[in-house]
């Protein structure tokens, strides 16, 4: 008699628990909610990510085409497939000493992880990810990028000049 009671007792708690979950589904079914879902591709003029959201890696310039990658190459250390290689030279200061200069910072989209720890760990706040997310290409070199642009010197240079 006190099997059949307990058996009673759990089939109850299960209709409760069924009856709950029940009462929170139908509540967000018939509740109006905000639109969350997106109507690509027919707003890609007008569709904005969120700001958290990692697209590809960019090297913001300013009009003077001035960056502030120093070529110290802690993002290449950090990132865990090897995704980035900063290729620097030596050239000589005002000063005589010869000090590492960036020559080309290469970015390869394919590998990449978007992990962030390159831009978290990046000193001088070089790299930042921007809101680009379209990476279909037929030509796998293309995800290979250069992310300093022809020409761009350090921004603590140009100031020199």
């Amino acid at each position: 008699m006190n099997g059949l009671l307990n058996y009673l007792k759990e089939i109850g708690a299960g209709i409760k628990t069924l009856l709950t979950g029940m009462r929170v589904t139908s509540g967000y079914f018939f509740s109006p909610k905000e639109i969350v879902t997106q109507k690509y591709p027919e707003n890609r003029d007008t569709l904005k990510m969120f700001d958290r959201f990692k697209g590809e890696l960019e090297m913001p310039h300013t009009a003077e085409n001035t960056h502030t990658c120093t070529g110290c190459g802690i993002c290449e250390n950090v990132c865990p497939n090897g995704s980035i290689q900063i290729l620097t030279h030596k050239k000589e200061n005002e000063e005589g000493k010869l000090v590492k200069q960036l020559h080309t910072h290469i970015y390869h989209l394919s590998m990449c992880t978007f992990c962030g720890l390159c831009v978290k760990n990046c000193p001088s706040d070089a790299i930042v990810f921007n809101q680009s997310f379209e990476h279909a290409v037929f030509d796998r070199q293309k995800l290979t990028k250069v992310l300093n642009k022809p020409g761009s010197i350090l921004k603590k240079e140009a100031k020199g000049l």
